[in-house]
């Protein structure tokens, strides 16, 4: 699991600091705070004593599928990868054929299992915390997006968000 997230967390890295420029960036300081709390929200669980074995493989499973996903999303954005919301050009193909956000939705699976693992009250609200920004993260970035001709086209053709059925 580690090499998952040390290739995660390097292409963030990469792809912020070598990122193609744009002329359509959020200025908005709530859409750069929504960013700031969505992305930085799990940083700040704890570990937890209560553990429940049962779960234990779902719950890796969950994390490892969730890295995948993500990592595949960020290695399809390569330069266009930004943190705030910008127009850095239309991803269609890949993860994006069938979740308008799988890097967001890569995060979620990761999340739950972690909250599967380190289980606690604590943990839940963190996360609620920046689950609750990364919605409102998603409806800045769309916001942004749907001034672009591609971007409306686009949202006809992938109708999920984040999980395909549900949003």
């Amino acid at each position: 699991m580690a090499p998952l997230v040390l290739i995660a967390e390097t292409s963030i890295a990469l792809f912020v600091l070598f990122r193609r420029p744009t002329e359509r960036i959020s200025m908005r300081l709530g859409d750069w705070l929504l960013a700031a709390t969505a992305t930085y929200a799990p940083l700040l669980i704890i570990p937890s004593e209560e553990i429940w074995p049962a779960i234990e493989p779902l719950a890796v499973a969950l994390v490892t599928f969730g890295n995948v996903v993500q990592i595949s999303g960020k290695l399809f954005l390569r330069r266009s990868f930004g943190i705030a919301p910008a127009n850095r050009g239309i991803k269609r193909d890949g993860m994006y054929r069938f979740v308008r956000h799988p890097i967001y939705a890569g995060y979620l699976f990761t999340h739950i299992g972690i909250l599967m693992v380190m289980p606690s009250l604590v943990n839940l609200v963190i996360y609620a915390i920046g689950w609750w920004a990364q919605i409102l993260r998603i409806d800045a970035e769309e916001r942004l997006l749907s001034q672009d001709p591609d971007y409306r086209e686009y949202l006809t053709q992938t109708r999920w968000r984040l999980v395909p059925g549900l949003y």
